[in-house]
């Protein structure tokens, strides 16, 4: 019972340094298969015998916790829980841990990145010159356009500061603003509705509700401006895809941007096929520099609630 489970992706393709303080407090590190998401299957045969993992974004069902019973602390190397039973984890005495703010920067350039990329209609025209096509399409300057953020966290507040640097309107829902926050130029909180009705580019920065109901599902989506460009890091979830791929077929959304799936990798789709939809395989915390800070937290946060006293079982 001197195991720790590692499954992130980007830590059992390429051990991060960071690891080796939990070897030398004298644990012994069990990977996951190397770039992979593991499976249930896999959980449930690596898990038991653990008093720590180091988790990423995979799938954990209650199941996989009950058959772990010397689990003492599951460590998230990014800041979401939504794909832990974080209920059943309390009920078995787990301690769910996150590693706040520490991708922010890597998640919030690449979702200023995506809205850029639609503006200017990167992928596609790079795509038509490597076929042998020169196909010059107008695009749109960011300046004195309205970004609209859902969700002004770590990395909402970034991409707020980025889109105001190059002279934006910034409109922001969030229902527990930061009133504190006062990035300058034109900013401001809005009401959900009103940055709906005004974004020309809508950026997903926020949590599942409570429920787990999409954030622009059908109804949301008919409210928006024609055109508008969408960008979602945060979780597939947020957006119902049949609603957002007839928003496209009719013109209402511009462009979709996604680095975020139900499944991972996920399956072919008339969405991801669409000519207006840029995807990305989930990379927003897949820089150098995120994945080491991201680490460095989750290695901090295990390695303290281990110390931590166990009560008797």
């Amino acid at each position: 019972m001197n195991r720790i489970l590692i499954t992130p992706r980007s830590l059992t393709r390429n051990p991060d340094p960071a690891l080796q303080a939990l070897e030398e407090d004298g644990y012994e590190l069990v990977f996951s298969r190397a770039g992979e998401t593991p499976d249930e299957a896999a959980l449930l045969a690596l898990l038991p015998g653990c008093v720590g993992w180091l988790a990423g974004v995979e799938p954990v069902s209650p199941r996989v916790l009950e058959a772990a019973p010397g689990l003492r602390a599951i460590s998230r190397n990014g800041t979401g829980s939504d794909n832990l039973p974080v209920e059943a984890a309390r009920r078995l005495g787990i301690k769910v841990l996150r590693a706040e703010g520490a991708n922010a920067r890597g998640v919030a350039e690449l979702a200023f990145g995506l809205v850029m990329a639609s503006l200017r209609h990167i992928p596609q025209q790079s795509m038509a010159l490597k076929r042998g096509l020169w196909e010059r399409r107008p695009g749109l300057e960011i300046e004195g356009r309205t970004l609209g953020l859902i969700g002004c966290g770590a990395v909402g507040r970034l991409v707020a500061r980025f889109a105001l640097a190059l002279d934006a309107r910034v409109r922001v829902y969030d229902p527990y603003p930061d009133q504190g926050f006062t990035p300058g130029g034109d900013f401001g909180w809005a009401p959900f509705e009103q940055v709906l009705a005004e974004a020309e580019m809508l950026s997903l920065h926020c949590p599942m509700p409570t429920g787990g109901t999409a954030v622009l599902d059908a109804a949301a989506i008919r409210r928006m401006r024609q055109g508008c460009v969408v960008v979602n890091t945060a979780r597939a979830a947020l957006v119902d895809e049949v609603a957002m791929l007839a928003a496209l077929e009719r013109g209402r959304i511009g462009f979709y941007s996604t680095d975020v799936f139900v499944a991972e990798p996920p399956m072919q789709s008339p969405l991801l096929a669409h000519p207006r939809v840029i995807a990305t395989p989930h990379i927003g915390a897949l820089t150098a520099e995120s994945v080491r800070r991201a680490t460095i937290a989750a290695v901090t946060n295990l390695r303290r609630a281990l110390r931590e006293p166990h009560p008797p079982s």
